[in-house]
């Protein structure tokens, strides 16, 4: 059934997100407080990787909705449907659930949320029990931007509370970012029903470092990404296959970056547990900690230290054997292996060891050799001489593969799955009256005439 929020029009639910857009900006210190208190991340991380990107969305949806879900007309009629006249209208789903994560709790949730309100479906979310405050404060900020009561619902931010929800109502559509066991939970818990779903799961991708590349250049924007958020990023990169004729100026601008690295909080004791781990096997399997050597000299002085609670020093992992379990990057966290490779199909074997793609980056000096490739990396977003920063692009949409998830999010293919097309057709009958049965001869006729016109 049709709810008040669906029957408003697009430019007044284009309006809320206007106000929504200028809630979250004057409340931009109330929210880097809440995100900091969830999940120990600084008020300009907050405002850079979680707030800008969100606000950009919603500057993205107000200019470019319109175009996307106003009805159109269905161009490229045959000739033979004279008299026919087809629209495209956009329809809303109906009832969405968002199971939302906590590793970017404003963002992400966020730009769910806009995109699903926006196209008029009615929402109900299920906060991380990670980010409670945070998302919290984010729901009431949407709220009071003027959404009626029934638009924008919620449930208690815990563990079980996904679960129940979906066991317990019956959606339209259910959208969960988090870990590829729990998504295919719920896609199984939702197969019966033949529900439709988007499941933003993990990746596991590489960083590819081309002959070619600059190295300084490879080795910063890769240490930026192991390092941003806490390595707590689906789509950073979890490993650096370098080719072996840049692989000694890499490691030396990478050992100068990871020297400086100050401990992280991560999201609990845990996951830097788990990292450790994996960089101590590592080293016993011959690799070293990148910011206690140097290219060819031997181990650093002691064990590698092991983390404070959740505390955990960023760390790459030089001269990694590519059959070391931190090279398949099962971690959330900041560490990255470091595999020198010889030729770019030991690179490729590498890569495609990993079953969860999402953001492959390339470093090349000659871009059309990373566009080449980009067909056999598997990802849906290539970044070409840079990690992590372009996919914050408004317009640009996420979605994994297998492993890593189903559908698509955000930008013009997420708004549009937030909708269903009906196609209303308007007809003067001229078909029907033609349609009456000729005779043989002049259906011969109008056989040759048609596949004469269709064999071109």
């Amino acid at each position: 059934m049709p709810t008040p929020w669906s029957t408003t029009s697009l430019p007044e639910r284009l309006a809320w997100v206007a106000r929504f857009r200028r809630a979250l900006a004057a409340n931009e210190k109330r929210l880097a407080l809440a995100v900091k208190e969830d999940v120990s991340k600084g008020r300009f991380e907050t405002l850079t990787s979680d707030l800008l990107p969100l606000l950009a969305a919603c500057k993205w949806t107000e200019r470019n909705a319109r175009g996307l879900l106003s009805p159109r007309s269905v161009g490229g009629r045959p000739f033979w449907m004279r008299g026919i006249r087809v629209h495209e209208h956009r329809e809303p789903l109906g009832k969405v659930a968002i199971i939302a994560t906590w590793n970017y709790p404003v963002q992400l949730l966020g730009i769910q949320l806009v995109q699903a309100l926006a196209a008029g479906n009615t929402v109900v979310v299920k906060p991380s029990e990670r980010a409670v405050k945070s998302q919290t404060l984010l729901l009431q900020l949407a709220k009071d931007a003027g959404l009626p009561e029934e638009a924008l619902t919620s449930t208690p931010a815990t563990r079980e509370a996904g679960g129940t929800l979906l066991a317990g109502e019956r959606f339209d559509h259910v959208v969960f970012t988090g870990s590829t066991e729990v998504g295919k939970s719920i896609a199984a818990t939702l197969a019966t029903s033949l529900r439709h779903l988007t499941l933003e799961l993990s990746g596991r991708d590489s960083a590819i470092v081309l002959d070619d590349a600059d190295p300084k250049l490879a080795a910063a924007a890769i240490w930026a990404a192991v390092c941003i958020n806490g390595g707590q990023t689906c789509m950073g990169p979890r490993r650096a296959l370098v080719h072996a004729a840049v692989y000694k100026p890499f490691v030396e601008a990478l050992s100068a970056l990871a020297k400086k690295a100050q401990p992280r909080a991560l999201i609990d004791e845990a996951a830097a547990l788990n990292c450790y781990e994996l960089v101590k096997r590592a080293m016993e399997m011959g690799a070293r900690d990148a910011s206690g050597a140097t290219y060819g000299s031997p181990h650093p002085n002691g064990p590698f230290p092991p983390p404070v609670g959740k505390l955990f020093r960023p760390t790459a992992v030089i001269d990694c054997p590519r059959v070391a379990a931190l090279t398949e990057g099962r971690h959330f966290g900041p560490v990255i292996a470091v595999v020198r490779v010889e030729r770019m199909e030991e690179a490729l074997d590498i890569h495609h060891a990993c079953d969860q793609h999402l953001a492959t980056s390339v470093f090349t000096g000659v871009p059309s050799r990373a566009k080449r490739l980009a067909p056999l990396l598997a990802a849906t977003t290539i970044t070409i001489n840079d990690c992590i920063v372009p996919t914050a692009h408004p317009g640009v949409s996420i979605g994994g593969r297998g492993e890593s998830g189903l559908g698509l999010s955000r930008g013009a293919e997420g708004l549009l799955a937030m909708t269903r097309p009906v196609y209303i057709s308007v007809s003067k009958g001229l078909m029907r009256r033609s349609l009456k049965e000729p005779s043989a001869s002049v259906t011969g006729v109008v056989a040759r005439i048609l596949t004469w016109i269709y064999s071109w």
